[in-house]
């Protein structure tokens, strides 16, 4: 059964998550699945098994707190606990098998580490990943990175869907002025400026005008900027309550790594993030 998966680990970004995934659990009419993992901190060939069953037992105390704490937050909820052996990242990506969505928290701003959940989960998931940063207001504005791209119109399948279920507002943002982002590879438009904005903004309106009439109760608009994607991005985000991006685009995603874009805006951005591959199972 499909479900949603967050990560807990008793910080104070894991219970923005836990916030976070509860909502989204309720307005998709989801069970959640709060998941925690531990793992013994010390070579395998040194194995004290009292040791090791008390670590375990701390990851169960743990774990029913985050539990306790979505059950505290939404009463009718069916919030099921998973307690995984490993890392975090390889266990949220294995309890995540059948999920619609896999939320995790993150540090602040500039704060991420090298290595960090935040970063290795959405690089590997085969379905969409919020990345916690910020609350969710009632009133909020998701932005979606465009590029005319396969990845660019799942992005948006995402960003609509959860505009609509928040009854946010929508911005479609594309950031032309880069060779990798020029309409059909045309590198001829970069010397006609007028050009390139018609071409892009035929692009862009293309990109946003099935899923305006899929979604006609979003309040929808666009951006087209002659800036990088990354640069256009970052200015929106500035507004943002949700940016989404498409994990497999134009080459946003290497097999153990996010490209420059979703990279930087999981390390930078101010507001939470959604990265959302191509492909889900």
């Amino acid at each position: 059964m499909s479900h949603v998966v967050v990560g807990y680990d008793g910080t104070s970004e894991s219970e923005r998550a836990v916030r976070w995934a509860v909502r989204e659990a309720q307005l998709r009419r989801l069970p959640l699945t709060v998941c925690h993992a531990w793992r013994w901190p010390y070579p395998i060939s040194y194995i004290d098994y009292e040791g090791e069953a008390t670590i375990r037992r701390m990851g169960e105390h743990l774990l029913d707190h985050g539990v306790a704490f979505a059950r505290e937050l939404a009463p009718g909820l069916k919030v099921n606990k998973r307690l995984k052996d490993g890392s975090a990242a390889p266990a949220l990506l294995n309890e995540a098998g059948d999920a619609e969505l896999i939320v995790v928290g993150s540090h602040e701003p500039d704060q991420m580490p090298v290595g960090s959940t935040a970063l290795r989960v959405p690089a590997k998931a085969d379905r969409p990943v919020l990345v916690v940063r910020s609350a969710a207001p009632r009133d909020g504005l998701v932005v979606v990175g465009v590029d005319g791209s396969a990845g660019a119109d799942v992005a948006l399948a995402f960003g609509f869907e959860e505009a609509a279920l928040r009854g946010w507002r929508l911005r479609a943002v594309y950031g032309c002025w880069e060779p990798g982002a020029a309409p059909d590879g045309d590198l001829s438009l970069f010397g006609d400026e007028d050009r390139l904005r018609r071409a892009a903004g035929a692009v862009l309106e293309r990109a946003v005008a099935p899923w305006r009439v899929k979604y006609p109760q979003v309040q929808a608009m666009t951006s087209l900027v002659l800036q990088s994607p990354r640069e256009a991005l970052f200015q929106a985000a500035e507004d943002a309550t949700l940016m989404v991006v498409g994990a497999r685009g134009t080459g946003v995603v290497e097999p153990l790594t996010l490209g420059a874009t979703g990279d930087a805006l999981l390390k930078h951005a101010p507001c939470t993030v959604a990265v959302v591959p191509n492909r889900t199972r």
